[in-house]
């Protein structure tokens, strides 16, 4: 099934509600359809696509203009309109809410994601609700948490299958460097990413996997360059110094890798950390750690085995929490309050059950308990604020800044319930919509760069190099979260950061190319004179040694050849590694043809090099710390005997 097919099958005035929900909040649009279907003589459940269409014409559009510019609340509009009429023919029948097949179907299409938090509470939900539908009970406020959740976990899919592309990319390039290699680790690093594409193409996330795949292409490149750091003899039999250059990349693909790990584990304990506040400060110095470049892995360890003991933790502490709530719920006297307290306590402990934290449930229901027992003939009112503070504070999550901002706001209301008091969270809302609108103003911005990047890497993409592989990988990537609809915070700042990356590889590409030309423009025959000793001209080469025949050209990705070495033709890497410095002296080679050169050997103020013409305009290149450890490792190669 399609990521949209749920979607596709939830009523048709959810689907208004469920796409502009990060320009206005559900509360605020659920209120605009219930009113204007009122006027209409109709219920929400009843509206039409005509009907709704008319709806988002008129009272959404107006509301809309009040927080977003009126282009950018036309256009969503428009997209939503066009949303209702591919789901009408497929749009259920108006039913009192009593059909689960949404939400099982739901909890199949996700049990492959048992971990999620999503997917624990729509287990509990379902639980309660074919317990609730046993005794002819309303299912209808379960029935749209449930299709709620199932919409977010639609998202969380999406979004996934983006950064899992994303991952499959890099993997690919890594498994070009390291394919050469050869062993056993190499062959099981292909394996999972065939793995890994096979499920991609299926819409199927594959995280433990990826993650596996990485850690193979991590250590796998990490031994790659670290061979290049051992001391090769110098001059007199002393070891020669290590490369510093060589150095500096094994340190940063440790702490690329590391960077990545904590990325992971801050996703994946985001729950906990709502429920423990404390841990955010410990995860805050890591990311400053990774950001210095001291992040270490035994650190990493260490923190991953302290959330695994918090976990545990929180999950006991939760238990015996929902047990005294239990005990003290069943001592109140009967009222619709107390009916829908249970409910909530029957979702919770299904939660808990399945090994998912019931963090903000048991919060409320402390609330619904103290409510009841303060004062039961106020309790309906009161318990409505809290829904509407709950609500609030769920959707602020996903608006970038809201959270900070509604904190203080939500804890006063809270404890101004506690007093018996009744808040006013009107402010709260105008304060929400305000940050949705920045955020969507952000999107759009988002969206208009993103277009750019591709646009300007077009130009540049017939470049050859590593910068330019780099960022085709990213402009791929831009296109697909450039698709994505609503977005989550996560979602968000991995746009932002591959945005931040593409552009500061632009900029290099732009560079390199400008470069490339002003080398070619200057590279005549003049300013080639004083190049002239370093290329063997004479015809006793060729006459000792005739050219052997050329190898085929193969491409970079699958060229099987010593590290650090390349074939060019035509000033073009044809097999070896993506590389921008090789790729200038691919340049310089081809002026070398002109010249009718036979070999090359120069040092620049990083590495040295070494070239010799295979035959039929294919040389032969590599690169070393200096010469005599170019001799060493791959002079037989140069020479065409290896």
């Amino acid at each position: 099934m399609s990521p949209h097919t749920a979607a596709r099958q939830e009523p048709l005035h959810r689907l208004p509600v469920r796409l502009l929900g990060d320009l206005v909040s559900p509360r605020a649009l659920e209120r605009i359809l219930a009113d204007a279907a009122r006027a209409r003589g109709q219920t929400p459940e009843t509206l039409g696509p005509s009907d709704l269409e008319d709806i988002l014409k008129r009272e959404v559009f107006k509301r809309l203009q009040l927080s977003v510019p009126a282009a950018l609340a036309k256009r969503r509009v428009s997209e939503v309109i066009g949303a209702l009429l591919e789901a009408a023919p497929s749009a259920p029948a108006a039913a009192p809410g009593e059909d689960l097949s949404l939400l099982e179907e739901g909890a199949r299409r996700f049990a492959l994601y048992f971990d999620w938090p999503e997917t624990q509470r729509l287990r509990g939900i379902l639980g309660v609700a074919r317990q609730q539908q046993a005794v002819g009970a309303d299912l209808g406020p379960l029935l749209r948490e449930g299709q709620d959740l199932i919409a977010l976990m639609e998202r969380r899919l999406e979004e996934g299958l983006v950064a899992q592309a994303q991952d499959l990319a890099e993997l690919r390039a890594a498994f070009g460097r390291v394919q050469g290699m050869g062993g056993k680790e190499v062959r099981r690093l292909e394996s999972l990413m065939a793995q890994v594409e096979e499920a991609q193409k299926g819409g199927v996330l594959q995280p433990a996997e990826v993650e596996r795949a990485r850690s193979i292409a991590f250590t796998l490149r990490r031994q790659l360059e670290s061979s290049v750091m051992q001391p090769l003899p110098g001059e007199g039999g002393d070891p020669a110094p290590v490369d510093p250059a060589v150095q500096a990349r094994v340190l940063a693909l440790e702490q690329e890798h590391a960077a990545r790990q904590l990325a992971d584990l801050a996703r994946d304990s985001e729950a906990l950390r709502r429920a423990r506040p404390e841990l955010e400060a410990r995860l805050q110095a890591l990311r400053g750690e990774a950001a210095a470049g001291t992040l270490s892995a035994e650190t990493l360890d260490a923190w991953r085995r302290e959330l695994e003991q918090v976990r545990e933790a929180e999950l006991a502490r939760q238990r015996s929490d929902l047990a005294e709530l239990e005990g003290a719920l069943a001592a109140l006297p009967p009222s619709p309050a107390l009916e829908e307290a249970r409910v909530a306590l029957g979702v919770a402990r299904l939660t808990l059950d399945g090994g998912g934290l019931a963090t903000d449930e048991l919060r409320d229901l402390h609330a619904t308990l103290d409510a009841l027992q303060a004062a039961p003939e106020g309790a309906a009112q009161r318990l409505e604020v809290q829904r509407d503070l709950a609500d609030l504070e769920r959707a602020a999550r996903d608006v970038p800044g809201a959270a900070d901002d509604l904190a203080p706001g939500l804890t006063a209301a809270r404890e101004a319930l506690k007093r018996g008091e009744t808040p006013d969270v009107s402010a709260l809302w105008t304060a929400l919509e305000r940050r949705m609108a920045q955020a969507a103003q952000q999107r759009e911005d988002f969206d208009a760069r993103a277009d750019r990047v591709i646009r300007e890497y077009d130009t540049v993409r017939h470049l050859a190099g590593e910068t330019t592989q780099k960022l085709g990988r990213l402009a791929d990537t831009l296109r697909a979260q450039r698709r994505l609809g609503r977005m989550s915070a996560l979602a968000r700042e991995r746009y932002a950061q591959t945005l931040t990356d593409a552009e500061a590889l632009l900029a290099e590409a732009r560079a390199e190319y400008e470069a490339a030309q002003q080398v070619t423009a200057s590279f005549g025959a003049d300013a080639l004179s004083g190049l002239l000793d370093v290329f063997d001209l004479g015809g006793e080469a060729e006459e000792a040694a005739p050219a052997p025949e050329p190898a085929p050209a193969a491409s970079p990705e699958t060229a099987e050849l010593p590290y650090d070495t390349w074939r060019v033709r035509g000033g073009q890497l044809v097999a070896g590694p993506v590389d921008a410095a090789a790729q200038g002296v691919a340049a310089l080679l081809a002026q070398a043809d002109d010249l009718g050169g036979q070999t090359l050997r120069f040092t620049d103020d990083r590495a040295a090099w070494a070239a010799r013409l295979e035959g039929a305009g294919v040389w032969r290149l590599a690169r070393g710390p200096n010469a005599g450890a170019i001799d060493d490792r791959v002079g037989a190669w140069l020479e065409g005997r290896g």
